[in-house]
């Protein structure tokens, strides 16, 4: 008998991400610039705690003062989330 699980990867979530993004160009007809479609931070797994040395203001995605490129709503600069992407060096 299989378990079930109910985590969410990464990959599932920038799936769902730009599909939303392509139907919003589409719908749109391509005659204004589309904004890209943000996940829902239950959907990423957001907390306002950093987990280990991962945190938001050290995320390549993170847009400070207190937003994420990938992430909707206010995005706490110690938080973290499954979409975490260490800025490079």
């Amino acid at each position: 008998m299989m378990k079930e699980t109910s985590t969410i990867s990464r990959r599932q979530v920038l799936t769902v991400v730009a599909g939303a993004a392509g139907a919003a160009t589409a719908i749109i007809g391509g005659t204004a610039p589309a904004r890209a479609a943000k996940a829902p931070q239950k959907a990423v797994k957001y907390q306002d705690t950093p987990k280990g040395e991962q945190r938001c203001d050290n995320c390549a995605l993170f847009e400070a003062p207190a937003s994420c490129k990938t992430v909707d709503g206010t995005i706490s600069p110690e938080g973290w989330c499954m979409v975490y992407a260490k800025k490079p060096a």
